[in-house]
């Protein structure tokens, strides 16, 4: 596992030294790194590999171990949780939008257009002041790249105040809203989202193979430019035995 060197020029720049130390273990444990009694290095290996603080080392540990990945005990080390303690799911941490192309990095998706349509009344409802006008949406199937089950359904719907840019998406490429920005130069302000469990709907539950009425959870993502508009809405639905949602709060004070 190589690491990667320290003073990340671009999007890391802005993403604290810990979580990006959390996402590369993050990664290194679901593809299986650790996996069959390798041991998982010492506080000491890790500050030395990637040439970190301790503190940096103790606070990525600290996340993968709230997201249930890794167990610490005193005098026996860090150890992975084997995939039967997770219960086999995708876990999806959220606390920057690093994280959400972590997630991206971490499985495959090719979006199909669907065409220029307003926003549907079962979503408009669900945000506090739905924009007004035309959307296009895109739809995808996405899976966890060693794994041919789908672990999400999303549509993903564009205001046209974006206009030619989401004609320049490349919709192979799995991540869509970091090519909105490039594209039609607009940021992220902000990202809204709201998780509900729900019974799976026979559309959505035919593209993840599941039952029709089977738990899922539905993930309705807003993104906001500094503004305050949204320019982008992400619906997603994830069967509830493949998919893991884990969230790491910093007590104050």
């Amino acid at each position: 596992m190589a690491a990667k060197a320290p003073g990340t020029k671009g999007k890391h720049a802005r993403i604290p030294r810990y979580l990006q130390l959390a996402a590369e273990l993050r990664e290194a444990i679901l593809d299986g790194q650790f996996a069959r009694g390798k041991q998982f290095p010492t506080e000491t290996v890790l500050c030395k590999r990637y040439d970190v603080s301790r503190f940096t080392v103790r606070e990525a540990l600290r996340r993968l171990e709230a997201e249930g990945l890794i167990q610490r005990k005193r005098g026996s080390g860090t150890t992975v949780q084997p995939a039967a303690a997770r219960g086999g799911a995708l876990h999806q941490p959220l606390s920057n939008v690093g994280e959400l192309l972590q997630y991206a990095r971490n499985s495959e998706v090719t979006y199909e257009p669907l065409g220029a349509c307003e926003l549907p009344e079962s979503i408009a409802e669900q945000i506090a002041e739905p924009p007004s006008g035309q959307w296009n949406c895109f739809r995808g199937v996405r899976q966890h790249a060693d794994d041919a089950l789908p672990i999400a359904v999303t549509h993903a719907y564009f205001h046209e105040r974006l206009g030619d840019a989401v004609e320049r998406l490349d919709l192979s490429a799995g991540t869509l809203f970091s090519q909105v920005e490039q594209f039609a130069g607009v940021r992220i302000g902000k990202v809204t989202q709201d998780i509900q469990a729900i019974a799976a709907a026979q559309d959505n539950a035919a593209a993840l193979e599941i039952d029709e009425g089977s738990p899922v959870l539905r993930i309705l993502r807003c993104y906001f430019d500094p503004e305050g508009r949204i320019f982008e809405i992400s619906v997603s639905h994830h069967p509830g035995e493949r998919f893991a949602y884990a969230m790491h709060i910093d007590v104050e004070g």
